[in-house]
């Protein structure tokens, strides 16, 4: 069986890992600048593994790169394995760290004011050595370029570079006021809202565009009004003010749904795709105080008295 190591004693988990570098920034010279490394170093590298391996992995030509059949299944398994051994690395180093530092983190501003704000401050109450700059705002912040450690959204991920764990189910509740059920009357089926005022929420990924299960099937009911705001809150206001019906978190509007200033709508159709979610980098370069913070929040939505502030 041949070495794992070549001439200049590189190993073979080297080589595995300037090959992955290349496939990920999609070429030798996008790789070398963010690896620090030039791209005669890495083609070299990536030369030496196909030889021990005995097969191509690339396609190269002047200007485009492309992995062979080989190359993909290699490409996959050597990812896995990579990470494996980072997160071994990182399980290792975390026992001897202490959960302290700057942590910064990102929220909705809405629902950063209930109970995602009481189960951020139990984290820091409990963490002595934590420093905390916490920005509520209703909008996708960018968490590598404006250097997030993690954020909470109310969003499935988009972005293959983060990483997103679910803390908790967000249940999303129809809500109009009285008077506005006595002008309009009270919708029996979700179809129905089409021809309804309503008030929409611009920063909700359905925006106008509500969802419902009707008969086991996921359905869309297109909707319009008066009013289009991008803070739940301000949706909130409308509905109390009678100018629409509204879909809002029903943490947003469990203290009106209570005492009757609101009434729940159609909640036999209600969807339940919504969550809400830990965002972070990629795993390999998690630190001790965010996987401690994250941990934290799934563990504190866990409780059901916590989790009935946001579920009913």
């Amino acid at each position: 069986m041949r070495s794992g190591h070549g001439r200049n004693g590189l190993d073979t988990l080297s080589r595995m890992a300037a090959y992955v570098a290349v496939v990920d920034a999609g070429g030798f010279s996008a790789a070398g600048r963010k690896e620090g490394r030039s791209k005669a170093i890495l083609s070299k590298y990536v030369a030496e593994l196909e030889d021990r391996l005995g097969a191509r992995l690339l396609n190269r030509t002047t200007r485009t790169l492309s992995l062979t059949e080989a190359g993909q299944a290699y490409y996959r398994e050597a990812v896995e394995i990579l990470q494996r051994i980072s997160d071994l690395e990182s399980s290792v180093q975390d026992t001897h760290l202490e959960v302290r530092g700057l942590l910064r983190v990102a929220g909705p501003r809405t629902l950063g004011d209930g109970p995602i704000m009481e189960a951020i401050m139990a984290f820091v109450r409990d963490s002595s050595q934590i420093r905390l700059d916490l920005h509520l705002e209703d909008r996708f912040v960018d968490l590598v370029e404006e250097g997030f450690d993690v954020a909470i959204r109310v969003s499935k991920l988009t972005d293959s570079s983060l990483i997103a764990r679910k803390l908790a189910p967000l249940r999303m509740v129809v809500v109009a006021s009285p008077g506005r059920i006595a002008a309009s009357g009270r919708p029996v089926r979700p179809d129905e809202l089409a021809q309804l005022p309503c008030v929409i929420d611009s920063n909700a990924r359905w925006r106008s565009n509500w969802g419902f299960v009707v008969d086991g099937v996921n359905h869309t009911v297109p909707v319009t009004g008066p009013v289009e705001a991008n803070s739940p809150l301000a949706v909130k206001m409308a509905a109390l003010e009678g100018i629409g019906y509204a879909m809002l978190p029903y943490a947003v509007a469990r203290e009106e749904i209570t005492s009757g200033a609101l009434e729940v709508l159609l909640d036999e159709f209600a969807f339940d795709d919504a969550a809400i979610y830990a965002v972070y980098p990629h795993r390999r370069h998690l630190s001790a105080k965010v996987r401690a913070f994250v941990d934290h929040l799934a563990a504190w939505f866990a409780q059901p008295e916590n989790l009935k502030a946001i579920t009913g």
